[in-house]
C-alpha cells in the first residue's frame, strides 16, 4: 500500500522526453514547436512525438512566454456557440490573427452571460489577451484579473479598464427597422424582446422605442422571450392573441425570435406580411431560411472579429485602437408590408 505522505511522482520535462526519443533537447523543442520541418526527419519527429504522449509530456506555458516574451494566443469569449454570429465573429478575428502568426482560442462561457471561468491553469501564463463578445466585462474578470488586456466586442462602451472597444451602431439598426415600418404606415407594435440582461439588447429596447415615440398616434408594447424559436413563438401567440386592436407589425431582438413570430402569426391563422409584418435583427442564415423571408439588420459580424483581433495586436504593440462604430444596413425582404386596410 501507498504511503500517504508519499510524494507525487515528478513531472515528465522535455530532458526525459529528449532521453526517451534519443533526441537533444533542442530537438524537442523544434518539434514540439512544429519547427522541424528541414531540420529533423519525419521518422525523428515521430519518435519524439511517441515519447512525448508515453511520458504524458505537457509543456510549461509559463516558463514559455517567460522566454519568448508572448504566447501569441488571443482568447474569444462568447456567450454561446449554437449563435451564427458569434461563429462569424470568431473566422473574422481568426484570419487576422492567423496574419500576425497569432492563434485564438474560442471559450463559450459556461454560464452564458454570466461569469466566465478561467479555462486555463492560469490565463496569464496562457494568453497574450482576451476579447470578449456581447458580454459585460466583469463577466470576464477572473480572466481579466490575470492582467491581460481586454477587448470587448458588441458590449458596453462605458465598462471601465478595458484596453479597446469596437462596438456596432445597434441604435442605428433598430432606428431604421422602426423607421422602415413607419413608413410603411404602422403604428401599432410589439417590440419581441429577449430576455437576455445584456448591453445589447438593452440598446435595441431603448432603440424601439425612441423611434415610436416620436410618430405620432404610434404605440409600443415590449414582450420578452427567451431567446430561441419557441420561446419567441410563444411570447408573440400570446400578445397576438390579446384583447384590444391587434399589433399590425412585431419588432423582434433577433431573426431566431423572429422565426418564432412567424409560426405564432400561422397558428393564429394570420398571415405574414397581409395581416401582421416580423422583422429581425442580425441577418443570420435563418433570414432567408423562412418564408417569406426576414425583413432584418444585417451585422458584420466578420469585421467586428477582424476589428476586435486589430485591436488587440494594436495594445500589444502599445498603438491605439481605431475608434468609431462599425456600420449596419437594413435588409428589406418579404416579412414587412403596409399594415392591412381599415387596421
Amino acid at each position: 500500500m501507498t504511503s500517504a505522505s508519499q510524494p507525487a511522482p515528478a513531472r515528465p520535462t522535455s530532458r526525459d522526453v529528449a532521453r526517451a526519443a534519443g533526441v537533444s533537447q533542442a530537438t524537442v523543442s523544434l518539434v514540439l514547436g512544429d519547427k522541424w520541418r528541414g531540420r529533423v526527419s519525419e521518422a525523428t519527429a515521430e519518435r519524439v512525438r511517441g515519447a512525448t504522449q508515453d511520458l504524458g509530456y505537457r509543456p510549461n506555458l509559463a516558463a514559455r512566454s517567460l522566454r519568448l516574451g508572448r504566447t501569441r494566443t488571443a482568447l474569444l469569449v462568447v456567450p454561446a456557440l449554437t449563435n451564427e454570429f458569434f461563429a462569424r465573429v470568431y473566422t473574422g478575428a481568426a484570419a487576422v490573427a492567423a496574419e500576425h502568426g497569432f492563434g485564438v482560442v474560442l471559450y463559450p462561457s459556461p454560464e452564458g452571460t454570466g461569469p466566465a471561468r478561467d479555462p486555463f491553469a492560469s490565463a496569464r501564463a496562457a494568453l497574450d489577451g482576451v476579447i470578449a463578445s456581447s458580454m459585460a466585462a466583469d463577466a470576464v474578470g477572473d480572466l481579466h484579473g490575470a492582467d491581460l488586456p481586454l477587448v470587448m466586442l458588441d458590449s458596453d462602451p462605458a465598462d471601465t479598464g478595458v484596453a479597446a472597444h469596437v462596438n456596432l451602431d445597434i441604435a442605428d439598426g433598430m432606428r431604421q427597422v422602426t423607421d422602415h415600418l413607419l413608413a410603411l404606415g404602422h403604428r401599432r407594435f410589439i417590440h419581441l424582446a429577449s430576455a437576455i440582461d445584456s448591453w445589447t439588447f438593452a440598446v435595441r429596447a431603448r432603440a424601439v422605442h425612441d423611434a415610436v415615440q416620436g410618430a405620432p398616434g404610434a404605440v409600443v408594447r415590449t414582450v420578452p422571450a427567451a431567446l430561441d424559436v419557441r420561446a419567441g413563438r410563444e411570447a408573440a401567440e400570446h400578445a397576438l392573441a390579446a384583447s384590444g386592436p391587434r399589433p399590425t407589425a412585431i419588432i423582434c431582438d433577433d431573426d431566431i425570435l423572429a422565426a418564432g413570430a412567424c409560426k405564432a402569426a400561422r397558428r393564429l391563422g394570420l398571415r405574414v406580411p397581409d395581416d401582421v409584418s416580423v422583422t429581425g435583427f442580425d441577418d443570420l442564415a435563418l433570414a432567408t431560411a423562412v418564408e417569406p423571408e426576414l425583413t432584418t439588420v444585417r451585422l458584420p459580424a466578420e469585421q467586428v472579429g477582424e476589428r476586435g483581433m486589430t485591436a488587440l495586436l494594436a495594445v500589444l504593440d502599445g498603438r491605439p485602437a481605431e475608434p468609431g462604430s462599425l456600420p449596419v444596413h437594413l435588409v428589406v425582404r418579404g416579412s414587412s408590408a403596409p399594415p392591412p386596410p381599415r387596421s
